[in-house]
């Protein structure tokens, strides 16, 4: 190891650091996501307990449930429902389970959690909720669920935001 101060300064290298300045992201965090379909959705960030691929030999199956429902996990020791959520949109297309793992984004608030299965989990982005606007081009059975879409200004594809918390409240659970 050489400690000639001489032999680095002759080195004609500059290390001194270079600051960047660090920029504010805009908006708030939301993972984004797609159903069989294609189509893409966000979740906000805050109500995401946890992202997981699972197998879908360790989803237990629940004889009479409904058949919104894929079975149930066990989630650091809590069993914790999966929901087919292409289903419970009443999207086009099915959920393919016939895979090694399936995407599950299990949702949180107030204590109550509830597993999402999905076909492809995509980006985590910070998405500015001022450029959020009323959701058009929806089907009915997804309304009460979207709080609202972002247009994308490149190719006007939409990008709809769920309200976790309208999920986890819903009637549809009971059918």
């Amino acid at each position: 190891m050489t400690t000639n101060p001489e032999m680095l300064m002759e080195s004609n290298q500059d290390f001194s650091l270079e600051l960047q300045s660090l920029e504010n992201p805009e908006g708030e965090l939301h993972l984004r996501f797609f159903l069989p379909s294609g189509k893409e959705f966000a979740l906000p960030a805050q109500g995401i307990a946890e992202v997981l691929q699972q197998s879908p030999e360790e989803i237990a199956l629940i004889p009479n449930a409904s058949p919104l429902l894929l079975g149930t996990i066990n989630l650091r020791g809590k069993i914790v429902w999966v929901a087919d959520l292409c289903q419970f949109l009443g999207d086009l297309g099915s959920l393919n389970t016939d895979r090694p793992t399936v995407p599950v984004i299990a949702i949180e608030h107030q204590e109550q959690v509830l597993g999402l299965a999905i076909d492809k989990i995509g980006d985590i982005d910070w998405l500015d909720v001022e450029n959020l606007t009323t959701a058009t081009g929806i089907i009915d059975s997804m309304s009460p669920f979207i709080s609202g879409q972002w247009k994308s200004p490149d190719n006007n594809e939409a990008l709809n935001l769920l309200d976790f918390s309208k999920i986890l409240r819903s009637a549809r659970w009971a059918a």
